[in-house]
C-alpha cells in the first residue's frame, strides 16, 4: 500500500511539474507588439458597442479595414485618457494581444502610450 502512495505521489509531482513547465513557455510566446494609429475612447470617441465606461482604446487600419483594440488598463484613471477622451488623437501603444469576448485587447507596457 506504501509503495502504492509514493507511486501515486510521484505521478502527481510529475504531472504538476511538466503543466508549470507549459504554463510558462505560454508566457514566453506572448510577445510585445507595436500598433500604430489614433489613439482614443473606445466609449466616447470610438463607441465601440458593449462599451459603458470610458476606456483607452487605438484604432488601426488592417487592409481595407479598421480594427480597435481595446487597452487593458486603468482606463479613464490613466494620465493620457484626458488628451483622447473627447477627441482622438495620432499615437502607438507597445504591449501584448490578446482577444477576450470578441473583443481585440492590448495590455500596454509601461509608459508605451506615445503620441505623434
Amino acid at each position: 500500500m506504501k509503495t502504492a502512495f509514493r507511486s501515486l505521489l510521484t505521478l502527481g509531482v510529475v504531472l504538476a511539474a511538466v503543466a508549470i513547465a507549459t504554463a510558462a513557455q505560454d508566457e514566453k510566446k506572448a510577445e510585445a507588439k507595436t500598433l500604430k494609429g489614433d489613439l482614443g475612447c473606445a466609449k466616447c470617441v470610438f463607441k465601440v458597442e458593449g462599451i459603458t465606461k470610458c476606456t483607452n482604446a487605438i484604432k488601426v487600419k488592417d487592409g481595407d479595414k479598421s480594427l480597435v483594440y481595446i487597452f487593458d488598463d486603468a482606463g479613464a484613471k490613466e494620465k493620457y485618457h484626458g488628451k483622447i477622451c473627447a477627441a482622438s488623437a495620432a499615437g502607438s501603444v507597445k504591449g501584448v494581444v490578446s482577444k477576450k469576448d470578441d473583443k481585440l485587447m492590448i495590455k500596454p507596457e509601461k509608459d508605451s502610450v506615445k503620441f505623434d
